[in-house]
């Protein structure tokens, strides 16, 4: 089993990181050799235009998280290209990355922790998290935005998980995937949104999931099935050149 990487969390502060540089760019080396990341109902709008949302059932059986699908294998993330990231949009978990919110022990406001041990700290070409003066920088005050902006989904994210399983939408997913080289990819252990069972719910049922404003990312994530094939695309290039 592979281990977890190694963390060290500390509170962020400009008299402790003042001279902290982070790299920006988009690498194995930096940690985004992934073949998905979890994604927020509140960003499915803008993950759906560039990626296919599948939701995967935890080892326990118990809670659903959507994911975004990079890649077809472990480790493989096929928007990686020369040190950039393919697509226009990139997911909230992987942009914050190395910062995260984290909050004091007595339950008080939040708080942006860094991960020093994450990969992109401390490169001498990166970006200053503070300027000469102390202040945060734009790249740090974008950062804790994105960061507010994720926080603000995770919060939000278990009443719309709630409402999948309370309405029975979600069904097991899998698909064989015949590649240009005469190979084949099996994508398993995934569930995506019942079209069937969604056009069958009865108007109290859909009533009540607008209003708690959980139609629209549910249409975000049946529409993103269509970035499948943009995917299979993607793999069958990187089978050609490379």
């Amino acid at each position: 089993m592979t281990q977890p990487a190694a963390t060290d969390h500390a509170v962020l502060d400009n008299a402790t990181h003042g001279e902290l540089r982070v790299a920006t760019g988009a690498a194995v080396q930096f940690g985004d050799g992934i073949m998905a990341c979890p994604v927020m109902p509140n960003e499915f709008r803008q993950v759906q235009a560039h990626y296919p949302i599948l939701f995967r059932l935890d080892a326990e059986g118990q809670a659903f998280t959507a994911h975004a699908l990079f890649g077809f294998d472990t480790g493989e993330n096929l928007f990686l290209n020369d040190g950039e990231w393919d697509a226009r949009y990139r997911p909230l978990a992987m942009a914050v990355q190395p910062f995260l919110i984290g909050r004091s022990r007595d339950g008080g406001d939040a708080q942006v922790h860094i991960d020093m041990a994450h990969p992109r700290v401390g490169h001498a070409d990166g970006v200053r998290l503070f300027d000469e003066d102390g202040r945060p920088t734009p790249f740090l005050e974008e950062m804790s935005q994105l960061l507010g902006t994720l926080d603000q989904g995770y919060r939000a994210s278990g009443a719309f998980f709630d409402a999948l399983r309370r309405y029975d939408l979600l069904e097991p997913f899998s698909l064989e995937i015949p590649l240009d080289d005469g190979s084949k990819n099996r994508l398993v252990g995934f569930h995506i949104i019942d079209e069937d069972r969604l056009r069958a719910l009865d108007p109290a049922a859909l009533g009540d999931l607008h209003a708690a404003d959980h139609l629209l990312p549910i249409f975000m994530a049946l529409g993103s099935l269509a970035q499948i094939g943009g995917l299979v695309d993607r793999k069958n290039r990187t089978l050609r050149y490379g």
